[in-house]
């Protein structure tokens, strides 16, 4: 073996190390929250925002082309909400400006995130994942009141 392929062989042994650290640096010290994945059932065609107790709510999303149902949702401040979201035609995004929150719409499947709502204020929703002509007009506001 010369002294070119000992190089090639080192430079793709110290690659082949980065690249297993940043795996299980990103497996072990990152606190990523993914959003569980629920069975579709047929309770989750009606959409609607169902009021639990006083601080918390269940919404029930639907996406389609090219709008959220329910599209305009208010809870009061200090309130948790269990977000399931569902699409019926092809796959959406759902993302929530200035919540960190970006789902994903999946035909014949549920997605369900629990998001805690502190500030009032209108939390902007948009759909991110190109779903056909009218996509840049799919948007939908959560409002968050004073109690």
């Amino acid at each position: 073996m010369n002294k070119y392929e000992q190089r090639i062989i080192l430079i793709t042994g110290c690659l082949m190390g980065l690249f297993l650290f940043a795996i299980l640096y990103n497996v072990f010290s990152r606190k990523i929250d993914v959003p569980a994945c629920t069975p579709f059932s047929t309770n989750y065609e009606k959409p609607q925002v169902k009021k639990v107790d006083s601080l918390r709510y269940e919404i029930y999303a639907i996406a389609h082309m090219w709008t959220f149902e329910p599209s305009d949702i208010s809870v009061p401040a200090g309130s948790t909400v269990d977000l399931y979201l569902t699409s019926t035609d092809v796959v959406h995004g759902f993302d929530i400006a200035r919540k960190d929150i970006n789902l994903m719409a999946v035909p014949g499947g549920v997605t369900k995130k629990t998001i805690h709502f502190d500030e009032p204020g209108v939390y902007h929703v948009v759909c991110h994942e190109y779903c056909g002509a009218g996509h840049q007009n799919m948007m939908g506001d959560i409002k968050v009141t004073y109690k």
